[in-house]
């Protein structure tokens, strides 16, 4: 758990953020090395192949969250946001990910997942889970979703509100925008 203040609660998979920090730190050096050796047309086209990559990177492994606070229920995931008012959220339940229900709608949330490992365990009934295991973890989200709700669901008022990610989708187009001038180009 993340919290930037004492009233927000930002929950994400760790294994997925030191991943991605291995990848972007790989193509940050791929990157380095084109522009200090590389410095043509085909150097570009690879450039923007790298940074297509690192977006992807960052939008699959790196911005899936789940953040509760006081107001509202966010869910960032691959490339939209809900915003979820206490007030329409109905209940949470976890099959692979967590889903958030709000009313007839159901909200799918990858930053809080089970890891299949732990599924087999828990089905085959033989070891016991370990404490921290992505089950225990993400029954511990659904239970502080259910405590929100209770707590501040009266207060809270608003719709759903679901936004593209701009700046990530931006970045990407602009990436293959570029590498598609290049590969024509060169």
């Amino acid at each position: 758990m993340k919290s930037k203040s004492p009233e927000s609660e930002h929950y994400l998979s760790a294994s997925n953020r030191i991943t991605g920090v291995v990848i972007m730190v790989i193509g940050l050096i791929g990157l380095l090395d084109i522009v200090l050796e590389w410095r043509t047309l085909s150097g570009l086209l690879v450039a923007c192949i790298i940074g297509l990559l690192m977006v992807l990177t960052y939008v699959g492994l790196f911005r899936p969250t789940v953040t509760l606070s006081p107001e509202h229920l966010v869910l960032r995931n691959h490339v939209r946001d809900h915003v979820i008012p206490w007030s329409k959220v109905t209940g949470a339940d976890v099959t692979d990910t967590l889903r958030v229900h709000a009313g007839d709608n159901r909200f799918r949330a990858p930053g809080v997942q089970l890891v299949m490992r732990d599924l087999r365990k828990q089905r085959v009934g033989g070891r016991k889970l370990s404490a921290d295991s992505s089950i225990s973890r993400a029954d511990f989200v659904v239970d502080r979703i259910e405590t929100h709700m209770a707590q501040y669901g009266e207060q809270s008022e608003g719709q759903v509100v679901t936004r593209w990610a701009r700046p990530e989708l931006i970045i990407a187009g602009a990436l293959a925008v570029v590498a598609l001038l290049a590969a024509v180009l060169r």
